[in-house]
């Protein structure tokens, strides 16, 4: 995984906002060689949550940035996409691999003791977090801090894993992110800013978290 931006889509996120998803990731998408595009699409049922992942993987594909599904293989698989990311409550990694030989895994982790369970599944990147609060997630786990990063960077970085911080991340606290050993950090509510900005601030979000 390419170091910087690591921009999550989230539907519900940017419904709230009143924003349009594939001209907002397009414009994402300018900022440059991001780390990965992810959807995100927890209350979409699956034919609208296809329906957009089939629009975007070939944006993402043109852009050279890998595109992941948030939850669903099938629908990662049927869109064409990079890979997948899941969670603890969703297929297990292995099951994954099985399922979709050819998708990327990406699972998420909240401990030290996850994030050692998750690096020994055979996933092709690991999250940890929420590294700062963060109000996407209503049932949030606890905040993890920099110093757990950092230790979370150590173990990832001695198996030759890609780290994605998660999080409550933001323009203000992403060189920290950066500086605590992360390869990238997933971004959903600081992208939200006004079209004519955006491109521009998901660039300096990219620069800072240690993109090109």
């Amino acid at each position: 995984m390419r170091p910087g931006l690591y921009a999550i889509l989230d539907l519900d996120v940017l419904a709230r906002a009143g924003r349009d998803v594939l001209p907002f990731a397009e414009r994402v998408l300018a900022a440059g060689a991001l780390a990965a595009v992810q959807l995100r699409a927890k209350s979409a049922s699956a034919g609208e949550a296809l329906a957009v992942a089939r629009a975007l993987a070939p944006l993402c594909a043109r852009a050279g940035v890998p595109f992941y599904v948030n939850d669903r293989p099938d629908l990662a698989l049927l869109a064409g996409a990079t890979g997948v990311h899941v969670g603890g409550d969703d297929l297990p990694v292995a099951d994954v691999h099985r399922f979709g030989p050819s998708l990327r895994v990406g699972c998420s982790t909240h401990t030290l003791d996850e994030l050692d369970a998750g690096l020994a599944t055979g996933a092709d990147y690991v999250a940890f977090g929420p590294v700062f609060a963060t109000l996407t997630k209503r049932d949030a786990s606890p905040v993890t801090g920099l110093a757990a990063l950092a230790e979370v960077s150590r173990r990832c970085a001695a198996r030759v894993i890609p780290l994605v911080a998660i999080g409550g991340v933001t323009l203000d606290n992403a060189a920290r992110v950066r500086d605590a050993g992360a390869t990238a950090a997933a971004v959903i509510s600081a992208l939200v800013v006004p079209d004519g900005q955006l491109t521009s601030h998901a660039r300096a979000l990219h620069l800072a978290l240690g993109g090109s």
